[in-house]
């Protein structure tokens, strides 16, 4: 496998959404390059406009947060909901098809407010349980993401 650039890499964000005992999950378009008609969490691509003109957070201009702007607006974009504070569950690495180098960043949420309404990119959504994750069309992984924010949460009430 060819890699483009062995220094810089691609960075995305998910989102797993609590509510209610429940996480949200959204069926990806047909048309989409990776993983078409999968189910998956909120989540995308880091850009620099998501930073580059707010406010420097430091001296020596960088910017605090940049990863949770990412996520916010992510989520915004896809599903029109508001999230509390993004709380790190892991990361993931791995080369694309086309030999992009790639992070995924993973973070749990609760949903704060908001009424569901998809961008497009994705078909359907539906709130379900960590065991009903396990038998459903899911991206590799996701039901143990889904699995492992659910036995944080439930450890916290």
């Amino acid at each position: 496998m060819e890699i483009k650039n062995r220094e810089l890499h691609r960075v995305a964000v998910t989102a797993i959404i609590h509510k209610e005992g429940k996480y949200l999950v959204t069926k990806r378009s047909p048309h989409k390059k990776s993983f078409p008609n999968k189910w998956t969490v909120p989540g995308g691509g880091m850009e620099v406009e998501d930073y580059i003109n707010s406010p420097v957070s430091t001296k020596a201009g960088h910017w605090y947060y940049a990863i949770e702007k990412t996520l916010r607006r992510e989520v915004k974009e896809e599903v029109n909901l508001e999230i509390s504070k993004p709380k790190y569950l892991l990361d993931l690495a791995f080369v694309a098809p086309d030999g992009t180098p790639s992070i995924v960043l993973s973070y749990y949420a609760d949903y704060v407010s908001g009424e569901i309404k998809l961008d497009g990119d994705s078909t359907e959504y539906k709130w379900i349980t960590a065991e009903e994750a396990k038998s459903i069309d899911l991206i590799e992984g996701i039901d143990e993401e889904i699995e492992m924010a659910d036995k944080i949460i439930k450890n916290k009430k």
